[in-house]
């Protein structure tokens, strides 16, 4: 999905819970569209600083808060006490492999392992809505 197309329903879903549209918060959200990362608030605020200083933390979590409830963003916790967020993924679900030491953190895909949980949960009498896989580790630098 494009970034134009993120901010059209961004825009719309600001103007549905009856608030303002802001320069700000535009640009916040058009750098958050254009990172390919998991980034932290205190990492995107980094980036938003540069050309806009007067940006505060506040904004940036705010923000941030209303792209997950229109659901543009995804957040995440990795184990480190961190909230990240990321973009939706393009290429559809994927897992996340995570270094405990240097917070490496890498996304995969693995059709087996996909069949394997929903057969699991369908033998288990589950109906899966959504689920998450986050292996834990040492990356080949950190071994």
């Amino acid at each position: 999905m494009s970034t134009l197309k993120k901010m059209e329903i961004l825009k719309s879903y600001i103007e549905t819970k009856g608030l303002k549209s802001t320069a700000q918060r535009d640009y916040i959200a058009e750098v958050f569209f254009k990172t390919n990362t998991h980034i932290s608030l205190e990492e995107l605020l980094k980036k938003v600083k540069r050309k806009t200083p007067a940006i505060g933390y506040a904004t940036v979590y705010r923000t941030m808060k209303l792209l997950t409830e229109c659901g543009l963003a995804i957040a995440r916790q990795f184990g480190d006490g961190q909230t990240r967020y990321e973009n939706l993924p393009e290429h559809g679900h994927h897992d996340h492999i995570i270094c405990i030491k240097c917070s490496k953190i890498l996304e995969f895909q693995n059709e087996k392992i996909e069949h394997l949980q929903s057969e699991t949960a369908k033998k288990l009498g589950f109906t899966v809505i959504s689920h998450k896989l986050e292996l834990y580790g040492y990356c080949a630098g950190c071994a």
